[in-house]
């Protein structure tokens, strides 16, 4: 995506011209090979925030893409992996958006109180609750995180389906933190209809109420995806 000689010069910037240089380059790269289809985000014209977004993660476009759709109306601030800031593309990825950095396959209770707060003081929140990159396009299962941080905010949350990204910026042959090159392709974003977690049955066992509120909450992004790209949500 950028050569290493373009990385070391923009690294070598202050953090201030960092981003608006890699605003620059990221939305000229987008108008060249990117052609976003937005469908349904009139939806949201009279929900009263905060949101949670929750969306499927197919490339690390995903979330560029994102704000600059949401940025102007919503401001959203992206739960991003802190991962992300030891690559030196997707760095300047992160720099980018309004992010919280946690830690992947953890219990990173900082960051979840960060988030809370955060979305409790009226923000607006983007989470993809796989919590890393389809492999092969098709959803994979949810982490349970986002339940935690949608009980404790009692947020709306708005499903969204995207596709097309995968093609636009791939993982590449490593399968490592930066795709290889951007690519046209058509990228579809649908949002669905706000949606609340479902109440707990009498007697329901706590495990099988997590199990039916996260496969709830995946199959409202599923059922906005083509079927190839639903996976174990079809």
């Amino acid at each position: 995506m950028l050569s290493p000689i373009v990385v070391k010069i923009v690294s070598a910037l202050p953090e201030s011209m960092v981003v608006k240089v890699t605003r620059i380059l990221v939305n000229k790269y987008f108008k060249k090979y990117a052609n976003i289809k937005i469908d349904g985000i009139e939806k949201l014209d009279n929900v009263d925030g905060p949101l949670i977004f929750i969306c499927n993660h197919l490339s690390n476009a995903d979330g560029l893409i994102l704000d600059k759709i949401l940025r102007e109306k919503f401001d959203p601030t992206f739960v991003a992996g802190v991962k992300l800031s030891n690559d030196p593309v997707t760095k300047f990825g992160t720099m980018m958006v309004k992010n919280i950095g946690i830690k992947p396959n953890s219990a990173d209770k900082e960051a979840i109180t960060r988030i809370v707060k955060l979305v409790r003081g009226g923000e607006n929140l983007v989470i993809f609750p796989e919590g890393t990159r389809s492999r092969t396009g098709a959803m994979i299962e949810g982490k349970k995180g986002i339940l935690l941080i949608a009980r404790l905010t009692k947020a709306k949350i708005v499903p969204i389906g995207m596709y097309g990204t995968e093609i636009l910026l791939p993982i590449n042959k490593d399968g490592d933190m930066g795709g290889e090159k951007f690519n046209y392709a058509d990228v579809h974003i649908k949002f669905g209809d706000p949606v609340s977690l479902p109440a707990k049955e009498k007697d329901e066992d706590k495990h099988d109420f997590d199990d039916r509120s996260m496969n709830f909450i995946m199959k409202s992004i599923a059922n906005l995806l083509p079927e190839k790209y639903r996976g174990v949500y079809k």
